[in-house]
């Protein structure tokens, strides 16, 4: 499943997201583009590892150069973050 993150996003919110979709055994990927995004997105990873870690699953970030879609339907480079679940 893809998550677009942006500047404005709820770190807690993009993080209880990447568990429920990792909790269903799907791949859960954080598109991102400029800084205050990836900042968030980290952010978002670290809070739901944190609560992952508790039950034995340590998450790996996958990150990735990418094209993704612009508010006016121009390609932009930005980055994907796969998630990636290990142990159980």
């Amino acid at each position: 499943m893809n998550l677009k993150v942006s500047t404005k996003s709820d770190v807690r919110k993009v993080a209880g997201a990447i568990l429920s979709v990792l909790e269903e055994g799907k791949d859960v990927t954080l598109d991102v583009i400029g800084a205050g995004a990836l900042n968030q997105a980290i952010k978002s990873v670290i809070v739901a590892r944190s609560f992952s870690i508790v039950s034995g699953i340590d998450l790996l970030i996958l990150p990735a150069f990418t094209n993704l879609e612009g508010e006016d339907s121009t390609n932009i480079t930005g980055l994907t973050l796969k998630i990636v679940k290990m142990g159980d």
